[in-house]
């Protein structure tokens, strides 16, 4: 009796919970709903008070413009050639380095590791005018390489990584060894794929990173060829007379593929997550 009578508390204390989870989830994607609906509307519908909670005309001449009147699809591809060459460099970079502060034994490898980490504490925003003149004496200036090859110089994915490599013990590592394999086979066949879900939740977190990288692109990427989509977009907002349905789908187009990334790497995320909540 007594242990019903708690299962029948529990239960309605997870209904509560659930509710409550339910509500603050549907708040947070409000956002979203509202600047997709929002990009199909005219222009005055979007600031009108009260507001259209739901769209009275369903508009895509806002779309066809964004791609008509701007370059948008290459900015598109710009966005997604940085962020994901910046993405994929950062993890090979990343992996190895973590890898080799979690498993191997060289002189020195603790001072290193804390300077490396150090960094972290250092906004990007500091560095924006010392890595400027070097980004510039590089040649790289309003390219593509400018805005990529900065973003994989930071410790994030090595810092992340190497809690994933601490927790596979050792013994796998010296049965390879003992097997004829060699270090960096050891690394690639065995090592990296006990470490997918850190690499998925690493690629997602860095991915949008650099995707919404806006302040760098900007100093970066100034002539019109080389500008992304989250640069591009924001010139749409300089307009004296502006169209603020023609920027919602600007702003739209600029957060479609950030959804994709992360329905397509959702699985790998969460337990990365989870794994490293366990290891905390």
């Amino acid at each position: 009796m007594f242990r019903r009578k708690n299962k029948r508390k529990r239960d309605k204390y997870d209904v509560i919970a659930n509710v409550i989870v339910i509500f603050f989830a549907l708040l947070s994607l409000f956002p979203l709903y509202w600047l997709i609906t929002s990009s199909f509307k005219n222009s005055a519908d979007v600031v009108k008070m009260p507001p259209d909670w739901f769209p009275t005309t369903f508009n895509i001449n806002n779309y066809i413009d964004v791609f008509s009147n701007q370059p948008a699809l290459k900015w598109a591809m710009n966005s997604v050639v940085v962020s994901l060459v910046a993405t994929i460099a950062l993890i090979i970079v990343s992996s190895l380095a973590a890898y080799a502060f979690s498993k191997l034994q060289f002189r020195g490898k603790n001072i290193i590791f804390i300077i490396f980490i150090s960094s972290l504490m250092v906004p990007k925003e500091v560095l924006i005018v010392p890595l400027y003149r070097i980004v510039d004496n590089l040649g790289m200036v309003n390219t593509l390489h400018g805005m990529i090859w900065p973003n994989v110089a930071t410790a994030f994915g090595v810092f992340l990584l190497k809690g994933f490599f601490d927790s596979i013990p050792d013994s796998l590592r010296e049965s390879a060894r003992m097997d004829g394999a060699s270090e960096f086979k050891t690394f690639i066949k065995i090592m990296l794929p006990l470490v997918k879900p850190g690499i998925g939740a690493l690629f997602i977190l860095y991915f949008v990173q650099v995707w919404n990288d806006y302040v760098w692109q900007l100093v970066i990427g100034q002539d019109e060829g080389v500008k992304t989509l989250m640069v591009g977009t924001a010139t749409l907002m300089q307009d004296l007379n502006p169209n603020f349905a023609y920027k919602m789908a600007g702003a739209t187009v600029a957060a479609i593929p950030l959804l994709v990334i992360f329905i397509f790497f959702q699985r790998y995320f969460t337990r990365g997550l989870t794994m490293g909540a366990e290891k905390g």
